[in-house]
Parts: structure tokens; C-alpha cells; sequence
């Protein structure tokens, strides 16, 4: 059978596509993925001889000379012709793969500056330098970038490169061995990556139609982007301080075991920063902003569990050791065969309407004027919970409620049961997450077409809003 070979220039595209994330934040790791690449699967010149399966130790020694140091610290200069002493530059623009430097550089430039503002003040790009030494990550202008010597790394840091290439399918691991694929993955790069709107393979929509939407429309059509997804974001535009947390993350999710992680929060709460540390099992996008859903401390005072916490505020990120002694014994106590993945949460959001999963789980009853519920509630999908009843199950749903023997109740259930024009609306049930801000949200806006019937404690909070509004509205 014939080996498959992979032949690419190290163009900004395809460093973008290795980068899994920012290429700013990932620029020498996705250089040094490509030259993994080459050493796997390039022609002749490039591609080392390895056995059927293979370990880390076996591509070492195929890949480096056999002066290259086998220990856990970054080797020193020890030998001018090991490829640990090629510069970033020397294997980008340098031998057979080479590329012109002023261009590479001129496009890499003119990408990332329009992904993100950040420059220094004399106008050179920043990029960040994930691969130098302690765990403060430095920026430096992309010449400095080019002068480091892009495998002088820990071995831990080319373990951690070899599982990136087999999570995105480039080769078969099994325990610490790995072979090779007689196929390689899709080359998405190799479509025309700047028109793309979305990585779809990345990413997870809970609505079909845009997902449809996004297939169709992905490319230009007569010369022009035809589709356009505008997504509310009301958070500050600190877009690096979010990257560098989302690229921590990913590093931490891609490592075996997944760790804790440790970080500064500015509670809106508390009105105040805190420091925290959690088992972070994934992010999303809900009430316009990104969030981390994570168990262990959280910024209420004392109280261990689950949160959400809005990564504009999470400063000074970074993963622990599991053996840190500063880990909480609720957290060390799931370690290592009890803890957490995204189906959990998603199990606890399919449970109830709202993304605050770890809330109370209450039963909302409403009722809906006729007109407005077949204009713009028919036919819409809120929650898999969210479902149709009766005028007569919402009346049973009300006289089985607490506490029925209140005066307000019992005047309203009068009103409920003699006033026809109840009968004609529309009423639904659904389960909800107690005090979630987004759920709260949707409510107002369905005033004063939309009324909550239970539970009795939130239709009076929304009473005493509508009234607070008419005063605001009075002359």
C-alpha cells in the first residue's frame, strides 16, 4: 500500500488550521506540528524511519542525534547539527519547504492584526511565547519569535504534541505507542479557510436550521458573503485576555489527566476579586457573553460546588498538579474515576429550562394571550420541556399550589375561574432553573402578553416589577 504523504508549505492557512485556537497564542506549536508532519508523513528528504508502532522515545532518537539529552529538562546547546538547535526561522525558511520571509511575515501580520488590535507601541506584532521558560508566558515581536529554537522543549511539551496530532486524527495512539494512518485526516485548510464562517467540525449547534444555514452559506456566492451571524456580546473588548484563557484551557482539556486550574475572579457578587481553584469541564455561550462551567470553589464565601463564571473576569489562569496541596478536598475527593465531562452538564440543562444547571429545579406554569402565542410562541422550540396544557390542567396546577389559602391567591383563582376569557388563552409548563438571570430575562420580555402563574413567590416579583414600571412611565 502506498504511504500517504503530507507536502505543505508552512503558510499562514494551514499554521492557523495546526494552531487549534488563536495563532497568536499558538504560533511555535503549530510551526512545530508542522514539522511533526513532515517527519511523519513527508517525502523521502524529510520523513524518519519508524517501526509500525512506535513511542516518543523511538521518534526522539530517529528525529534528533543521539547526543540529544533524554531527560525531562530543555536541552542545552550540545551539538550543532541536532535539529534542537534549528531556529523557527531556519526550518520555516530554510530547505526544500522553504518560503519567501518578507511575505510569510507580511501575511502573518496582516492576519492576526485583524483578528485582534494588540501591538506594541512602535506598531510591531506581539506574539505570544507559550515555549519559554516558567509558567509567565511572554509576548515577543515576531523576529524574537523567529530567533527561538523551536524544539530546545521539555519533553513534556512534545508529549503534549503528539496527543494534539492524535486528537485531530493524524496518528493512533494506544496507551504511550502510536502508529501511523494509512489515510490522512481532511486537510480543511485546503479549502479557501478565510471565507469560512465557522469550524463545523468544532463546533455543536443545538438548532439544525442554522446549522444547515451555516453548510449552505459557508462559502461566497457571486463574489459576496451572503450570511451573516451577529452575536450579542456585551462584554468589554478584552479579546487576548479571553483567548489566553480559552488557550489555557484548551491545553488543560488536552492533558492526561485533565487538571485543576487556578485563577483570579472578579466577582460581581462579592463586588471584589477572589482567588479559586475548580475542575473546569467545559465552556458556552449563553446571556451574551462566554462562560466556564466548572466545579469547586465558587465566589460565594465558604461554598464549594458547581458555577458558572463569565471568562472576561478570570484573570491569571493556570493548571495544577493534582498533588498541589492547595486543592480542595471536595475536588481531590472525585479524583481520579468520578470526575466530570460535558455530557453531565448537558444531561443537566436537557433536565431544565436554563444554563445555571446547578439551581433549584422549579415548575413554571404560564399562560399566553391568544394572539401573541400564535405569532410568535407557535411552532418555536424554548426547551424539550417546554409543553402545552389545558385550561383545565393549569387550574389543577394552581389549587394544588402553595400556599393556596393566601388572600392574593385565592383572589386571583376566583378571577381565574369565573372570567371567561382565560379559557381562550394558552398555557404551558416547563421546568426552570430558580434564578437564572437569562430565564428571568425571557419572562420580562414576554410582558404583558406573556403572565407567569407559578410559581406564586416569582409572579409576585414580576408583579412588583410591572408596577415599579408603570411608576417610572407616570407623569
Amino acid at each position: 500500500m502506498r504511504e500517504p504523504v503530507f507536502k505543505h508549505s508552512p503558510s499562514i492557512e494551514l499554521l492557523q488550521w495546526l494552531a487549534q485556537g488563536s495563532l497568536k497564542q499558538n504560533l511555535l506549536r503549530a510551526i512545530r506540528l508542522w514539522v511533526w508532519l513532515q517527519s511523519l508523513y513527508g517525502d523521502e528528504n524529510s520523513r524518519i524511519q519508524l517501526p509500525e508502532v512506535w513511542t516518543y522515545a523511538d521518534w526522539r532518537d530517529a528525529f534528533f542525534t543521539p547526543t540529544h539529552p533524554k531527560g525531562e529538562k530543555i536541552p542545552s546547546l550540545h551539538d550543532k547539527d541536532c535539529p534542537c538547535t534549528k531556529t523557527t526561522g531556519d526550518w520555516i525558511f530554510k530547505g526544500d519547504m522553504g518560503i519567501d520571509e518578507s511575505e510569510w511575515k507580511k501575511s502573518l501580520t496582516s492576519y492576526c492584526v485583524t483578528q485582534s488590535k494588540k501591538q506594541t507601541k512602535s506598531g510591531e506584532l506581539l506574539i505570544v511565547d507559550n515555549d519559554g521558560k516558567g509558567k509567565n508566558k511572554t509576548r515577543k515581536t515576531v523576529d524574537e519569535i523567529l530567533q527561538r529554537h523551536l524544539f530546545m522543549v521539555t519533553r513534556r511539551t512534545l508529549q503534549k504534541d503528539l496527543y494534539i496530532l492524535n486528537q485531530m486524527g493524524w496518528i493512533q495512539r494506544t496507551n504511550d505507542k502510536f502508529q501511523l494512518k494509512t489515510e490522512l485526516p481532511q486537510q480543511d485548510f485546503l479549502l479557501n479557510s478565510k471565507s469560512k464562517i465557522f469550524n463545523l467540525q468544532e463546533l455543536t449547534f443545538s438548532n439544525v436550521n442554522l446549522e444547515t444555514t451555516i453548510e449552505i452559506f459557508s462559502e461566497p456566492i457571486g463574489g459576496y458573503r451572503r450570511f451573516y451571524l451577529e452575536v450579542d456580546y456585551i462584554v468589554p473588548d478584552n479579546r487576548d485576555d479571553v483567548e489566553e484563557t480559552q488557550n489555557i484551557l484548551k491545553e488543560a482539556w488536552n492533558t492526561i489527566p485533565i487538571p485543576p486550574v487556578k485563577f483570579i475572579y472578579k466577582s460581581a457578587k462579592l463586588e471584589k476579586s477572589v482567588k479559586l481553584i475548580v475542575y473546569p469541564v467545559c465552556i458556552y455561550y449563553a446571556r451574551r457573553a462566554i462562560y466556564l462551567s466548572a466545579f469547586g470553589q465558587t465566589p460565594s464565601e465558604n461554598q464549594e460546588g458547581w458555577y458558572n463564571y463569565r471568562l472576561d473576569r478570570i484573570k491569571k489562569i493556570e493548571t495544577l498538579d493534582w498533588s498541589d496541596t492547595n486543592i480542595p478536598q471536595e475536588i481531590l475527593k472525585y479524583y481520579p474515576n468520578d470526575l466530570w465531562t460535558p455530557e453531565y452538564i448537558r444531561e443537566k440543562i436537557s433536565e431544565a429550562w436554563g444554563y445555571d444547571f446547578y439551581e433549584e429545579r422549579r415548575l413554571l406554569v404560564l399562560r399566553f394571550d391568544r394572539n401573541f402565542h400564535n405569532n410568535y410562541i407557535k411552532g418555536t422550540f424554548r426547551h424539550e420541556q417546554f409543553e402545552n396544557i389545558t385550561y383545565e390542567e393549569a387550574q389543577e396546577y394552581l389549587l394544588s399550589s402553595s400556599p393556596i389559602n393566601s388572600l392574593s391567591m385565592n383572589k386571583f383563582m376566583k378571577k381565574f375561574s369565573e372570567q371567561d376569557k382565560y379559557r381562550h388563552d394558552y398555557y404551558y409548563t416547563v421546568y426552570y432553573r430558580d434564578k437564572d438571570v437569562n430565564i428571568i430575562h425571557r419572562l420580562r420580555s414576554w410582558r404583558p402578553n406573556g403572565e407567569v402563574l407559578l410559581p406564586w413567590d416569582l409572579r409576585q416579583k414580576l408583579a412588583q416589577e410591572a408596577i415599579q414600571e408603570v411608576e417610572n412611565y407616570q407623569d
